[in-house]
């Protein structure tokens, strides 16, 4: 199957705008930087994580943390969903009494969040775990949310969104369309 794109909802400029926003909404709600760290799921979200931590980084005059957490092993739909490589977790730093802020390209059904959380709680305890997302697409299977939002996109459940990131793909740009 093949990704055909049916608009571009984000373009760099826009994506850029967002990151920076959260940035800035983090550093709001957790009043400073002194105690976050983020954890970006692979493979986006690591990219995303290590901008955002970059920003706060150039606002704070320090960067916070960021770790990798590959959540492969902890998906409850590891049968049911096509093989694939099981990455590298790298978080070189104690999770416990810290603000974890996991990032994430596309919220949607809530589940590789509900993963992610399994995978930290399996490295330590933090004080409170967070989410930021580029897009939230909705159609929640489980009770999550986003504490930070880039943009939300309102979906059907066939169609996609295909994030791509300079990083990965050569280009920063939100997609919509659908698996033909």
């Amino acid at each position: 199957m093949a990704f055909v794109a049916r608009a571009k909802l984000l373009d760099g400029d826009d994506i850029s705008r967002i990151l920076k926003r959260v940035a800035h909404e983090i550093l709001e709600k957790n009043r400073g930087a002194s105690d976050i760290a983020l954890v970006g799921i692979r493979t986006r979200g690591v990219f995303l994580a290590r901008r955002i931590a970059k920003l706060i980084g150039e606002i704070e005059g320090r960067e916070p943390d960021v770790g990798v957490l590959d959540v492969s092993m902890y998906r409850d739909d590891v049968v049911a969903r096509k093989a694939s490589p099981v990455g590298v977790t790298r978080i070189d730093f104690d999770i416990n009494d810290r603000v974890i802020v996991l990032v994430d390209d596309v919220l949607y059904t809530g589940r590789t969040t509900r993963a992610a959380m399994d995978a930290l709680i399996d490295l330590g305890r933090p004080r409170k775990i967070q989410l930021a997302v580029l897009v939230d697409r909705g159609h929640r299977e489980l009770p999550i949310r986003a504490d930070y939002v880039g943009k939300n996109i309102p979906t059907s459940g066939r169609e996609r969104v295909k994030v791509s990131l300079e990083e990965t793909d050569n280009v920063d740009m939100v997609e919509i369309g659908e698996e033909k």
